[in-house]
């Protein structure tokens, strides 16, 4: 059965108050027996005066046995200097079953000697000798029944333990009624709201509205609406982004193959020998370039993550090769495209997600460089990992956009540009575990480092994402 916070909190203090009653229950028997007896030495130099009194220290039978009998003893005696002076009840009874000395009882003495007392199954007469402060240096040595002691121990045992029992639910009714108030109606408020949330998080209605409280409950409070209003708005723009991402692809896709056919038309335009279409023409196809790259990029970045990598092995440098193809870099801008992938490198990898991503950065690169450079693709073995660099002699990334590098529209590198060729790339290497690094980026050049690490070695982890990597910028640029 399910006991709430408030339940759980009243039992423990119960057992704590009980537990301390215990612990301090153990030396009080031991003083209660102590005092017993003390009680009981006292009354019996009480009937030893009354005999010492007397003209011959004797009394009549019947006075000596009300006297034994008020003293609650058998017998009793007072000895001086090591002699019996006085004697009540004759004779010591004999035998008796045990003794003690309250002249010098410690501690444990005590504790043990009560324990004993409470655990002792049979009636035994006892001996008992002390010194009190009125015996004028005198010895009183009584015998008596241990049954009245033991009764009176149960009996202060009970009173004890009904005592403990008020004392605990007492205190747990008190601590429980000021800590529902201050802490579980809060913490309950704080839970409801959190599942009212969970179930509804576009209703305003569910977030919770912090109190006045100025501990930590109210900053608790504080800090959960602010985190839900952080979290609805979160979702509305998800909503929102999601709607207007597909509405987007479908623009671009259509948008696409309007500009494919505009371009067509364009290239045959610069073909004429019109001095003045000829001027305007390489600027039309430029734009148009630009607006296919963005519709492409667009469509590429709704659809990076529309499946997990479909791992195989193969040999790096023939694809390298195929993305400066694809590429087609133009011959006037002199740009040259280095495959230094050693031709026995293999990876394991998706061919077409390491397509893509080294295509994206070696286009982000061939825009970047002004006048004549060189792109460089260089791979290599380390430990379960293959390395994979993209180099380039641009003029390097801006502070600007070094700022939010991965950030689709935010991380562009060129005027014009949608910043999601190193988004889609950044995705495509997280999904095989890995990482994409800017290395370093000035006025000489830009590097780029991808790491791919081998696959688990788990049949059911076939076709799957490797755990999330890192994004790592070691340098600025």
């Amino acid at each position: 059965r399910y006991i709430g916070l408030s339940g759980r909190l009243m039992i423990l203090t119960i057992g704590f108050v009980l537990l301390s009653e215990v612990l301090i229950y153990v030396p009080s028997i031991a003083r209660f027996r102590l005092q017993f007896l003390e009680s009981h030495i006292t009354r019996a130099q009480i009937a030893t005066l009354a005999v010492e009194a007397s003209p011959d220290n004797s009394v009549p039978q019947m006075l000596e046995s009300e006297l034994l009998e008020n003293a609650g003893v058998l017998a009793v005696a007072l000895r001086r200097n090591d002699a019996r002076y006085l004697m009540l009840g004759g004779a010591l009874p004999e035998p008796v079953d045990t003794q003690f000395d309250l002249r010098n009882v410690s501690a444990y003495a005590a504790v043990r000697d009560a324990l004993a007392t409470m655990l002792q199954g049979t009636p035994r007469r006892i001996r008992v000798i002390s010194a009190p402060d009125g015996a004028r240096g005198g010895i009183i040595d009584m015998v008596m029944l241990e049954a009245p002691l033991r009764t009176a121990m149960y009996e202060y045992s009970r009173n004890i333990l009904a005592l403990s029992l008020v004392i605990s639910i007492i205190t747990a009714g008190l601590i429980y009624i000021t800590l529902h108030w201050l802490l579980i109606r809060p913490i309950r408020a704080i839970t409801h709201s959190m599942v009212r949330f969970r179930t509804a998080p576009e209703d305003t209605e569910n977030i919770i509205i912090p109190s006045q409280r100025s501990d930590e409950v109210g900053t608790a409070e504080t800090e959960l609406a602010a985190m839900q209003q952080v979290v609805r708005q979160a979702l509305q723009q998800k909503k929102h982004l999601t709607e207007l991402g597909g509405a987007v692809s479908r623009i671009s896709h259509d948008l696409r193959n309007i500009l494919a056919h505009a371009q067509l038309v364009s290239d045959r335009l610069s073909t004429l020998k019109d001095p003045t279409v000829r001027q305007l023409t390489p600027g039309l196809i430029q734009s148009i370039g630009r607006a296919i790259d963005l519709c492409t990029d667009t469509l590429s970045y709704s659809r990076a993550d529309s499946h997990p990598p479909r791992r195989i092995s193969f040999a790096l440098a023939p694809l390298i090769d195929e993305i400066g193809h694809a590429l087609a870099l133009p011959d006037s801008a002199e740009i040259d495209w280095h495959n230094a992938v050693p031709a026995e490198l293999e990876i394991d990898a998706d061919p077409d997600h390491i397509f893509r991503i080294v295509h994206n950065l070696g286009r982000n690169a061939a825009q970047a460089i002004q006048k004549a450079g060189y792109i460089r693709v260089s791979a290599e073995q380390r430990g379960d990992c293959v390395i994979i660099d993209v180099a380039d002699n641009g003029p390097g990334i801006a502070a600007e956009a070094r700022a939010h590098l991965f950030e689709p529209f935010a991380g562009t590198l060129k005027q014009g540009g949608t910043g999601l060729g190193l988004t889609i790339a950044r995705e495509l290497t997280l999904a095989h575990g890995g990482e994409l690094q800017l290395v370093e980026t000035d006025s000489h050049g830009t590097l780029f480092r991808i790491e791919i690490p081998a696959r688990i070695a788990n049949p059911g982890a076939q076709g799957k994402p490797a755990a999330m990597g890192q994004i790592i910028a070691l340098k600025g640029r």
